[in-house]
């Protein structure tokens, strides 16, 4: 019965997570093993780099932790049983390593490729396509744009990261997607309200 028990929720088809907490004849008593099952530790992992990415204000350290992040999700959904979005996952870390010097569109667009490659490869049902879509938004952001423009991208990633981690029963995926949403919306209203200075030296905006 407890080994049946983890094995649902670690995720054998998308949303056996969500329907297991709800069943009426699961012992409770194998809760502290989900929990702190291997595959929700690395997703505890995840959780710490993933919010200490999206509290920093420079660009290249927000992708350097976005990678590291992306390296422990990889190995997390891998282990709840989510081929898609551990592949996806594990594209992004190279994806985010590359954009701290790099600002090319053609690799963009080859990185985009290959995880829509990756995808069809492994994708099981139309819920797989969501953390395959929200790679493909994050790769042409880290890329592509800068600044605020880049954290509103990554903001869009999260809400899509957030469905898939529920779906998949990923405890620590969760929190760090509701956490990196909050993080991440805070350090926007902090770029958007640091000053600036114009063409002309004139110094706009509020600290």
């Amino acid at each position: 019965m407890i080994t049946e028990y983890v094995t649902v929720w670690a995720g054998t088809a998308p949303g056996e997570g969500a329907v297991l907490m709800s069943a009426p004849n699961r012992p409770t008593s194998v809760a502290p093993m989900i929990v702190f099952s291997p595959a929700q530790c690395v997703g505890y992992i995840a959780f710490v780099l993933g919010v200490t990415a999206f509290l920093q204000r420079l660009d290249w350290k927000l992708k350097a932790f976005n990678a590291s992040e992306s390296v422990a999700y990889a190995v997390h959904f891998f282990l709840l049983g989510n081929p898609a979005a551990s592949a996806s996952s594990l594209i992004a870390s190279v994806r985010s390593t590359l954009a701290i010097k790099l600002r090319s569109p053609v690799l963009a667009m080859l990185l985009i490729l290959v995880t829509l490659g990756a995808g069809a490869c492994v994708a099981r049902s139309w819920t797989d396509w969501i953390p395959v879509i929200a790679s493909c938004i994050a790769t042409y952001a880290v890329f592509l744009m800068t600044g605020i423009q880049l954290r509103l991208a990554f903001l869009v990633c999260t809400l899509l990261w957030l469905v898939n981690n529920i779906l998949s029963g990923s405890i620590g995926g969760t929190a760090l997607e509701t956490t990196i949403g909050l993080a991440n919306g805070t350090t926007i209203i902090r770029l958007l309200r640091a000053p600036r200075l114009l063409p002309d030296g004139t110094r706009v905006g509020t600290t």
